[in-house]
């Protein structure tokens, strides 16, 4: 990770570790970077965070004074940007998001040409900008000023396609959706009533301060409350930028990023479509998943935490289907990036072609408890590699043995320390991640001490 950039584009708190200067800056060197040897066209979408607007308006500075031409999408998913830059011959483009983060956070996501998530070194040639204190690119003038266009069309294409996706009509199917008042609300509902389906709508009234607030993939009660209250056969929660998908079944049940990954892992596989017979996940994948797999006679590989580097590996080895527990889903025949309405289309398609409901389609997954607590502290590498810490978490991890496992890590997209345990019961996860909280906070990392 950069200084700015962490697994998921530069992400802070709006106007305090994430400016509108920075934003301008990004926009300069992005119209700079891809005017090299043309006039470069550069699209960007956004979520509906009220820092949205503001950002946006830095960017399109920021770019347009470097001669680029920006194409405005305005509120969209961020893997619709992706599949906008990929399918329209856009040099690059940018979604302003922070994605599950609280409405006060904002984040820039950059995407290259292909649609992929920018590359590590094009980052660092950007922070280096931001932090130049000489300014190093032209001013464009005259005629060479880029210009706005409005490219709600994009958007709509990309809404096409998704319903071009189905395989059956979703007619007869009660399905809730989540849209986490977010980047959702412009996408997914008339994805899902176009194909057929009777669609029950909550978290659909963004006001730019709701966004994530109670609702979506992180909070998960409302929606789990309203599939049973209204008999629902299924429901899907999106996150701020619609780029997650988590599911809950006909009995309120939550499927997270695991089960989803087992259903359409064996579904595809039973139809020739899982590429390898392998699934990509990340360290952060149940041990339940992949003694399901295993009996399933599925093959999967790990990666570090973060839907860049599940699809860096699937791109490197020709996987079809990888994901994230959080939700992330990649299905590689059709996107580059995580894209959560794309995923509750996915599990439609399980669901309608099986003959099952969900809860069905997962039953013999068994998953162990798991605890995930996020710990603020003053700085996450001093705290992470802190030899007391980690010789602390060795021996718990050597307690528990093959029954269970820890990590320790520090989050790419906030000033946290996540620390998880997986164990045979609760008790056990909860004791193993208070007694690594307390060590941590002994060792004086803790940012409230």
């Amino acid at each position: 990770m950069g200084k700015y950039f962490g697994t998921d584009g530069f992400r802070g708190e709006a106007n305090v570790n994430l400016t509108v200067e920075h934003a301008y800056k990004v926009g300069r060197f992005l119209g700079y970077y891809y005017g090299k040897d043309h006039k470069p066209n550069i699209v960007i979408g956004k979520d509906t965070r009220r820092s949205s607007y503001m950002f946006e308006y830095s960017l399109v500075a920021g770019l347009t004074a470097s001669g680029a031409d920006v194409y405005l999408l305005h509120v969209t998913s961020t893997p619709s940007v992706s599949y906008v830059v990929r399918t329209e011959g856009f040099d690059c483009g940018i979604m302003i998001s922070a994605s599950h983060n609280p409405f006060y956070d904002n984040g820039i996501k950059v995407f290259n040409g292909n649609g992929c998530k920018l590359e590590a070194e094009v980052e660092e040639l950007i922070e280096e900008y931001i932090d130049n204190n000489e300014e190093t690119i032209p001013l464009m003038t005259r005629e060479n000023i880029g210009k706005t266009v409005d490219h709600a069309i994009g958007r709509n294409r990309y809404i096409g396609y998704l319903i071009s996706l189905a395989t059956r009509s979703f007619q007869g199917k009660k399905v809730g959706l989540d849209l986490a008042n977010g980047s959702a609300t412009s996408i997914a509902k008339g994805v899902f009533d176009a194909i057929g389906a009777k669609t029950y709508v909550i978290g659909s009234e963004p006001d730019g301060t709701n966004i994530n607030k109670n609702c979506g993939s992180t909070h998960m009660k409302d929606l789990q409350k309203y599939v049973i209250e209204n008999n629902l056969d299924v429901g899907f929660a999106y996150d701020g930028d619609a780029d997650r998908c988590l599911a809950v079944d006909e009995n309120g049940n939550i499927i997270d990023g695991d089960l989803i990954m087992y259903i359409c892992g064996t579904y595809m596989k039973e139809r020739n479509d899982l590429a390898n017979n392998t699934v990509v996940t990340t360290i952060m994948s149940n041990m339940g998943l992949y003694e399901a797999f295993e009996r399933k006679g599925i093959d999967y590989v790990q990666t570090a935490v973060g839907d860049k580097y599940v699809y860096e590996n699937m791109q490197e080895n020709g996987h079809s289907l990888g994901g994230e527990q959080s939700g992330h889903i990649i299905f590689s025949k059709h996107a580059t990036t995580g894209d959560g309405i794309l995923t509750s289309l996915k599990i439609m398609e399980v669901m309608l072609e099986s003959k099952a409901t969900l809860s069905e389609l997962c039953k013999e997954v068994s998953i162990f408890p798991q605890l995930l607590v996020n710990v603020r502290v003053k700085d996450k590498r001093a705290a992470k590699e802190d030899p007391v810490v980690a010789e602390y978490v060795s021996k718990l991890s050597e307690k528990l043995g093959k029954d269970g496992r820890i990590l320790v890590r520090e989050s790419g997209t906030e000033p946290v320390i996540r620390v998880m345990a997986e164990a045979k019961t609760d008790k056990l996860c909860n004791d193993t991640v208070n007694l690594i909280v307390a060590k941590i906070k002994e060792q004086g990392h803790l940012i409230n001490d």
